[in-house]
């Protein structure tokens, strides 16, 4: 799969490449007269797209999935083709061992499979990528065995696809983990007063067993990404003390995408094996959202019966500041929910600016409010485990 380290790419002379970096870190001065605050602007602008490629390959990364999904019209957008493109590119990561970064140069091993197709437009429009391209690409960079591994559950997972069974139980999580230059944990520290307590339209499951099955195996997570987010799991194990990677994108409508990632832990798990723990957890829930909330409904209505309940807390430099997300899961009427319910502190400035011009919108869609499947991840999953 290596390729001339010569070659031109798009643009990009031979002369050029040999001075591209594997990946670039700001330059930390010997003096500084005011240290930025840790979790300030400079870091937070840091957390820009996906951990395991480096700035340099950020324009082409983005110009892949924009021709894989984004560039296409709403109407022709099938979910599915993104979490390919990111398992295509995500599985030539995995599948290279140094740098441990994407670069500029693995350009040309896309533009080599992928560059021709996207001007074909008997096939689809002019700079995009269909489904079927897409696969056929995909088995002349990665191997014949992609296609098939793609679409069997028992070789996806990660985000990535593995030729067999015993490569994807030998793959280790925290090679990504290492990438991410986790930050501490920023749980919401503000008086209750200030902080913020919101809890998101509930979105209906196949059932209880399909979502508790379904979050319990993290590895899972990336098959029910939305258009705007995904959770890659960064740890070996199952739900507790797992640390996810999400990657967020805001302006998607018009096809030109702005991504930016941030990291979480899960710190508490509430479940049945333990009922007084459980009874505890949504006793806090309800009574922080009728204390605190701004006429926030129940999270679990009257009558429901809870059944999960679980804490995302920020790290460093999160794209909503410092505070818990919660994932919960009841029972009401026979039917099973889930819904999302974040505490959250006043934003610094440079955090909510950024939210409000492009990050607001989307959070809401993305736990479900507006009911837009192709958006929410509480639908993705329901689809997947129907």
């Amino acid at each position: 799969m290596e390729q001339d380290a010569k070659r031109p790419v798009q643009g990009v002379g031979p002369d050029e490449l040999d001075q591209v970096p594997e990946h670039v870190d700001d330059p930390v001065p010997e003096k500084v007269t005011a240290a930025a605050p840790v979790g300030g602007p400079l870091r937070f602008a840091r957390m820009t797209g996906s951990s395991i490629a480096s700035r340099g390959a950020a324009g082409w990364v983005t110009d892949f999935l924009n021709a894989a999904y984004y560039r296409r019209p709403v109407a022709e957008r099938e979910v599915d083709d993104l979490r390919l493109a990111f398992s295509i590119f995500t599985t030539y990561w995995y599948r290279r061992e140094t740098p441990p970064r994407l670069r500029l140069t693995d350009l040309r091993a896309f533009h080599r499979i992928y560059g021709k197709e996207r001007f074909n437009t008997e096939l689809s429009g002019r700079g995009r990528l269909t489904r079927d391209q897409l696969l056929e690409g995909a088995a002349g960079l990665l191997g014949d065995w992609f296609p098939a591994a793609y679409d069997d559950d028992a070789r996806r997972a990660w985000g990535i696809a593995f030729p067999s069974v015993p490569e994807r139980d030998a793959y280790d999580p925290e090679r990504r983990l290492s990438l991410a230059k986790l930050g501490k944990l920023t749980p919401e520290s503000a008086p209750p007063e200030q902080q913020t307590w919101h809890t998101y339209p509930p979105v209906e499951m196949p059932s209880v067993d399909g979502v508790v099955g379904a979050l319990t195996r993290p590895e899972t997570w990336p098959d029910y990404a939305s258009e705007i987010g995904r959770f890659t799991p960064l740890r070996p194990g199952g739900l507790g003390g797992q640390t996810f990677e999400i990657e967020v994108a805001a302006g998607t409508e018009s096809g030109l995408p702005i991504f930016t990632r941030g990291y979480i832990t899960i710190t508490r798990l509430a479940t049945p094996d333990d009922p007084e723990a459980l009874r505890d957890y949504f006793e806090e829930l309800e009574s922080g959202l009728a204390r605190y909330g701004d006429d926030e409904p129940r999270a679990v209505p009257p009558g429901g019966q809870p059944v999960v309940g679980f804490d995302l807390t920020t790290h460093e430099n999160h794209f909503m500041g410092a505070g818990h997300n919660r994932l919960i899961l009841y029972t009401h009427e026979g039917r099973a929910w889930v819904r999302a319910a974040g505490t959250w502190d006043p934003m610094p400035w440079h955090v909510e600016q950024s939210y409000r011009r492009a990050g607001q919108t989307a959070q809401h869609a993305f736990w479900g409010q507006g009911g837009v499947a192709r958006l929410s991840m509480l639908h993705q999953l329901a689809l997947r485990i129907a």
